[in-house]
């Protein structure tokens, strides 16, 4: 690998945002269902063959810059967590200016202050009035694996609700991978309500789950690539592969050598073995072979007839000879 400069922080351009409304005219509205924008058509048109919607152009609020977005079909959307951490938490208060605020939950980073609104407004103070406090705002980096581009997608949520929630998901994984490999997630967008002061309050949460894996898998450390990308169709596969005969285990099961022989030229037309049975299967099959001479050998060797007195012709096809090498055993009605 290249030499990195060291003084900067490498990191994925970012290719756009995943939301949970959108705006109709200067009004805003809460989703049910993702809101994908980005300024790169392409993105968003792929975006809208996955999850249904219509691309249009659109530019937010208190911005003169034109960009994409499609109002999805879609309310859960499959993506992957990243290497390194890729959620960032703060309080913040926004206006026309920037940034007003930026606090920790203890420390007003803007201003080193402890927490403003925590003083004014006690341990409820989330509950206050949009706009005389912070919102707790959410950004978690994803990959959409199912878009053209290796960047990263930001999906960001102003729910208190849904902080703690992404906080505990994402520390665990983190725990258990320590930062490294991807992890697939499905991002859902789930309706909750709320009563508090005789009110009912009906709102939107994103819930970050787990994707086609066990929490096992997920906190065994870091998966690879291939598992993240395709988790439940390799887990299917790992089942339902039809598992390749035990040639050895078959041997051992054998009443005779002969037996064991018909066994290795099933594995010969298999392919398991090599047609002069030079390979470590065909040796350990003549083994198991003698083996069985050795178990089943008569006195004298003679051989015996059957229960009608008859002694069993046998007969050995030019196309079937055994490998060179193969134990020599004498067989019944040879001479």
């Amino acid at each position: 690998m290249g030499a990195r400069l060291r003084n900067i922080q490498a990191r994925a351009a970012e290719h756009g945002r995943l939301r949970t409304g959108y705006t109709q005219g200067n009004r805003p509205m809460r989703s049910a269902t993702w809101v994908v924008t980005s300024h790169s058509e392409e993105h968003v048109r792929r975006a809208a063959e996955l999850w249904g919607g219509e691309p249009e152009q659109w530019a937010p609020l208190n911005s003169t810059i034109s960009q994409w977005r499609v109002i999805t079909k879609a309310s859960s959307i499959e993506a992957l967590i990243t290497p390194g951490d890729p959620l960032n938490q703060y309080n913040e208060m926004w206006s026309k200016g920037g940034c007003q605020r930026r606090c920790d939950g203890e420390t007003e980073l803007l201003t080193r202050q402890p927490c403003i609104c925590l003083a004014r407004f006690g341990e409820d103070w989330h509950q206050q009035r949009k706009g005389t406090v912070c919102s707790t705002t959410s950004r978690l980096n994803v990959m959409l694996p199912d878009l053209s581009g290796m960047g990263m997608w930001r999906a960001e949520t102003h729910s208190f609700y849904a902080a703690q929630e992404w906080g505990g998901m994402v520390d665990m994984v983190l725990a258990g991978t320590d930062g490294k490999g991807f992890i697939p997630v499905n991002l859902r967008i789930e309706p909750r309500q709320r009563v508090a002061n005789g009110e009912t309050k009906k709102f939107p949460v994103v819930v970050v789950e787990l994707r086609n894996i066990t929490p096992r898998q997920a906190l065994a450390g870091p998966m690879t690539a291939a598992t993240a990308l395709a988790p439940a169709r390799q887990a299917r596969a790992a089942i339902e592969a039809p598992k390749g005969p035990d040639w050895i285990a078959d041997a051992r099961g054998c009443l005779t050598s002969d037996d064991v022989r018909d066994l290795w030229m099933d594995a010969r037309q298999a392919g398991a073995v090599h047609p002069k049975g030079t390979d470590p299967l065909s040796k350990q099959l003549m083994e198991i072979a003698a083996e069985k001479d050795a178990e089943n050998a008569r006195p004298a060797g003679e051989p015996e007839p059957d229960e009608d007195g008859a002694y069993e012709a046998e007969f050995v096809d030019d196309g079937e000879r055994e490998p060179a090498g193969w134990p020599a055993v004498a067989r019944p009605g040879s001479k």
